[in-house]
């Protein structure tokens, strides 16, 4: 869990934002089962939402704002380098998260 804490932070993104601890819970649950990037608002918000007692839209809005602050105020050359492509364009929330998840199980 280290391991993603230290990433998001590097990437820019602030753990005083609901997004940051939404999508710290979220890898968690993607690292443990891969089923949740097949099933990201169905599946994978609503067990957020359940963990943290409020609705998937909010985890949705709260994720999407995160990864705004890492493409427009944080770290976009590490994310580019995470991805290993050049984004056009900042990423939607299923796209990062999966982003994410595929650096997190290189380094393991």
């Amino acid at each position: 869990m280290d391991k993603t804490r230290a990433l998001l932070l590097r990437l820019g993104i602030r753990s005083t934002l609901k997004g940051f601890h939404f999508l710290l819970y979220g890898l968690k649950l993607c690292l443990s089962s891969e089923d949740y990037l097949l099933s990201v608002y169905k599946t994978l918000y609503v067990d957020i939402a359940d963990h943290f007692g409020t609705s998937r839209d909010n985890v949705e809005h709260c994720i999407r704002t995160a990864i705004s602050n890492c493409w427009y105020k944080g770290n976009r050359e590490l994310l580019y380098e995470i991805a290993g492509f050049h984004l056009n364009q900042r990423p939607a929330n299923g796209e990062f998260i999966d982003i994410l998840y595929n650096h997190l199980c290189q380094e393991e």
